[in-house]
């Protein structure tokens, strides 16, 4: 049990808050939680060891393998698979614990990948990066639900990541729309509904939180076509989609730092935003409002039917109280993006005036929570506007000045009283 929890025990019954047998019965309700739980440190020590076992492998097959003959080859290509098999139906025969699970489905998805790999290199067939990853991950998908492995769903979501950032991305070659990759995240779907259900609060779940909404943050561009205007439009659809997905009573009741979607959603609105602020900018993407029969525009359209619906059962529901202009910004971003302009600065404008606003609100919503977090990335957002408009405006220095002090000011007083606050809120109780 921990040391503190002990400390603060001894204290509770030293100043007769508990008895004696209240402080016996707590400190062994701690004593059989923790024994019941798995070692996380030996797991993560299994984890990386059998990682450093599968490339050490490698790395002596490698120096010496020129010299191998092909049949020796063949074996050794295979032979890591095999162990890695063996020790996965051992590990669901004898029903280990989790070091096992992960440790050995970690193994063998290593040891996928590089028989995969040497047979194509023994027997010289032929294939690119992305068809090797493709055929990994595909073939490695079912362990995740036969193992019962978390490792393995965050590698799986990884591996389906880099997948399509190859296929997809034009680096060297001529880009592709991995559509493929869709596939690929549907199948993991089911097992991060598991990991919500049943281990909402507990750490692995807040990383699925994070890394799932990453991964379409990263993906998303290599389903551009031709139209760059329309990404700004595709972007931010997705980013208000996270937004109003990390809002559901399910994610919205857990910490801020375990809501990868809310904080995602929320810093990529404001950087596209503050992106578009710059008047030239903003004059070649909302000058270009064309309804465009094309993929990218079909994807747009997808993503804001998407998030209206999530928005309109929030609302049927009624887990909209509070008005929150993060959650509709994508509509207001949407009406602006095809709307004709008669002259360029207003777009600008009207985005500045939109980052201001939601800027304001953020404040106020730190400041009603008595959250210095919220509170500061609300007056963060502000100094960034005005930081942006310092560049592209012909204020005098004195007056950028005089600006900065006074947002600086505010930071400082908007804290002192959220701290004035809370001192006679505790001073109450």
């Amino acid at each position: 049990m921990n040391s503190k929890i002990q400390n603060d025990i001894k204290e509770l019954v030293s100043k007769q808050v508990i008895t004696p047998e209240i402080a016996l019965n707590i400190e062994t309700y701690y004593t059989e939680k923790h024994s019941g739980s798995p070692n996380r440190l030996f797991t993560l020590f299994a984890i990386f060891g059998s990682a450093l076992i599968g490339m050490g492998i490698i790395l002596i097959l490698a120096h010496n393998w020129d010299d191998l003959p092909r049949a020796i080859k063949t074996l050794f290509a295979f032979l890591s698979l095999v162990i890695g098999q063996c020790l996965v139906g051992y590990t669901i025969l004898k029903k280990k614990g989790t070091a096992w699970k992960e440790a050995s489905g970690t193994f063998l998805f290593f040891a996928v990948g590089s028989s995969i790999a040497l047979v194509s290199q023994i027997y010289n067939i032929p294939g690119d990066l992305s068809s090797y990853l493709l055929a990994w991950v595909l073939l490695c998908a079912p362990l995740v639900y036969i193992v019962k492995s978390n490792v393995l769903g965050l590698l799986h979501i990884v591996f389906s990541t880099y997948y399509a950032i190859v296929y997809g991305y034009s680096f060297l070659s001529a880009s592709n729309t991995p559509w493929l990759y869709l596939i690929l995240i549907f199948m993991i779907l089911p097992y991060y509904a598991l990991l919500l259900k049943h281990k909402r609060n507990a750490n692995i779940t807040s990383i699925f939180n994070w890394i799932l909404p990453l991964s379409l943050v990263v993906v998303l561009g290599t389903f551009f076509t031709q139209n760059d205007e329309i990404g700004f439009l595709m972007y931010f659809t997705l980013f208000g989609l996270l937004y109003n997905i990390g809002k559901l009573p399910f994610f919205n009741n857990q910490k801020l730092r375990r809501n990868g979607y809310v904080i995602l959603g929320s810093l990529g609105t404001i950087l596209i935003l503050l992106t578009l602020s710059f008047e030239e900018i903003a004059g070649d993407v909302f000058e270009k409002n064309i309804f465009v029969n094309s993929q990218d525009m079909s994807i747009s359209i997808i993503l804001f039917i998407l998030t209206m619906a999530i928005l309109i059962y929030s609302h049927l529901k009624k887990w909209t109280v509070n008005y929150n202009l993060f959650r509709y910004v994508f509509v207001i971003f949407t009406a602006m993006f095809f709307i004709s302009y008669r002259y360029n600065i207003m777009p600008a404008l009207l985005v500045n005036m939109l980052v201001l606003a939601l800027g304001v609100m953020v404040v106020k919503t730190g400041v009603d929570k008595f959250h210095f977090g919220i509170s500061n990335y609300g007056m963060l957002i502000i100094v960034s506007l005005i930081f942006c408009r310092f560049f592209d405006t012909d204020i005098s220095f004195i007056l950028r000045g005089l600006l900065f002090v006074a947002v600086g000011i505010g930071f400082f007083l908007t804290n002192y009283i959220m701290l004035k606050k809370q001192k006679n809120l505790k001073n109450k109780v």
